[in-house]
């Protein structure tokens, strides 16, 4: 067992910071500094029944936990009134921080707010709350794992419906209960290696226990890179999918970007090479959020030194998307007759416009072919016959409804669907973490050999790192639930 009470145990010394300084207790305005109906303050700590009872007047006051009072608060140093509003009690551990909490509901004007939280700040045993104070108290009290604090986070501060959905799963724990299902897997499988090092010999262990978590390992390994082949849904949704818009001077790319948002974002002209610098606007389409960049028209060849410079800066954005729209003059499609010629264009167009195919590969392109009012009407029927062409007129508008109906289709298929059913990586460093895992998984399978470690203890290292990357993403760093599985399912010692 010396391999096991040999790891540091993270966890407990974190607990034991956090013991040391959160006996005070802590109170924050929680609903947003801005006029409004009604204003929500929030007070968790061991203080906050006192504080309570100062703030309605009463040293006695009993109120019922989860039930709303209708109560006058007062100031505990003037006894005025400042306000009449709901007050409501939980006590601990039900509650969001884990902790004895309350809510003071007042009228939401900023002179009520001030006196009420200068009334709490004159009151022994309480400060105000650090940002994220309260969610730290709930992840330190075992209320959430750090992936349910991110989604909290990112539902605070999502824009779109789907950043919604996907925010509200992960918040609820889904993403956190995937991840909890493989790490108590590998924790096991750590186990159960540990304990026939340790006590194969004394305890009649069968050898086929290497055999059965060898097997298991495999199993975590392919669920993982299963969830790790998403394509970055999670993440694009989470961040906004960043479009640029590239194409040559003059096709039209400010005129699609205004028409996109719906506003005069960028300066549209008869001149060529108007926009020099990026224009970047975040906008919201069927519920997926996109950063549309505006670049300046590319070539190959120019001498004026701002226009250089501005083509560069282009092609840095087209480095750092995930969707291209690639602009292009309609008419140059006119004699395109097959999906085959006109990959065979595009990837002319790309010389023309002297981007390298490696700046787009990983990236999804569409090409867009402006300025349908100058064809035919049998052209502009032949060119939607092309299944990789969107076409439009930013001039007249034509065919608008049918191209944002086919952008949204476009953005449904890089961000996906959130489910309950399949959580997705939302962060990059999960991701990270996970791929860390598979790689110590993958050496204690390529190299778990006697011949290649005669002494089994350092193979059980690769597992127990394995368990420590899946730690890192939820937040639990601990060295006893190894000593747990062990005793249960191998009965040492009875």
């Amino acid at each position: 067992m010396a391999l096991l009470r040999s790891v540091s145990n993270g966890f407990s010394a974190v607990f034991r910071r956090f013991a040391s300084s959160s006996g005070c207790t802590i109170y924050s305005l929680s609903s947003g500094h801005v006029k409004c109906g009604v204003s929500v303050i929030r007070v968790s700590g061991p203080q906050t029944k006192q504080a309570l009872r100062a703030i309605v007047n009463n040293s006695e006051y009993e109120p019922k936990q989860r039930q709303a009072y209708l109560k006058s608060f007062y100031h505990p140093t003037s006894k005025e009134i400042i306000d009449r509003g709901l007050l409501l009690w939980f006590p601990g551990p039900a509650s969001f921080t884990g902790e004895d909490a309350c809510e003071f509901q007042v009228h939401g004007s900023l002179a009520v707010i001030a006196a009420m939280l200068d009334a709490l700040g004159q009151l022994p045993g309480l400060r105000p709350a650090q940002p994220g104070e309260f969610t730290k108290r709930a992840f330190f009290g075992g209320k959430l794992d750090l992936t349910e604090v991110e989604g909290l986070s990112d539902l605070i501060h999502a824009e779109t419906e789907a950043q919604r959905k996907q925010a509200l799963l992960q918040s609820t724990g889904t993403l956190g209960r995937l991840y909890d299902n493989w790490r108590k897997r590998l924790i096991r499988c750590a186990a159960h290696l540990e304990a026939y090092i340790d006590f194969a010999e004394d305890e009649q262990i069968e050898g086929g226990v290497v055999l059965k978590l060898t097997k298991e390992l495999k199993a975590v390994q392919r669920e993982i890179r299963a969830h790790l082949n998403d394509q970055r849904q999670g993440e694009l949704l989470r961040d906004g999918v960043r479009t640029v818009i590239i194409g040559a001077p003059n096709v039209g790319k400010s005129s699609l970007l205004n028409l996109l948002c719906q506003r005069a974002v960028s300066i549209v002209t008869d001149q060529a090479g108007t926009t020099r610098d990026i224009i970047e606007t975040t906008h919201s389409f069927g519920g997926y959020p996109v950063v549309f960049a505006d670049t300046a028209g590319l070539r190959k060849h120019t001498t004026d030194a701002i226009e250089m410079e501005g083509m560069a800066r282009a092609r840095q954005c087209l480095a750092q998307s995930d969707l291209i729209l690639l602009l292009t003059d309609a008419k140059a499609l006119r004699d395109v007759d097959s999906n085959e010629s006109l990959n065979g264009r595009i990837d002319s167009y790309l010389q023309e416009l002297d981007i390298p195919k490696e700046l787009c590969r990983g990236k999804r392109l569409q090409l867009v072919a402006n300025k349908t009012d100058t064809l035919s009407a049998e052209e502009i029927d032949h060119l939607r016959k092309l299944k990789d062409v969107l076409c439009i007129s930013c001039h007249k508008q034509d065919n608008l409804p049918e191209f944002l109906g086919s952008l949204e289709q476009l953005l449904q298929q890089l961000c996906g669907t959130p489910q309950a059913e399949h959580p997705r990586i939302t962060h990059s460093r999960y991701r990270q973490q996970l791929e860390r895992c598979i790689e110590h998984i993958e050496i204690f399978l390529r190299d778990y050999k006697p011949d290649v470690y005669p002494d089994m203890a350092i193979a059980a290292q690769q597992l127990r790192k394995s368990v420590r990357c899946i730690e890192r993403i939820t937040g639990h760093v601990s060295c006893e639930d190894i000593l747990d599985v062990i005793f249960k399912d191998f009965c040492i010692g009875k």
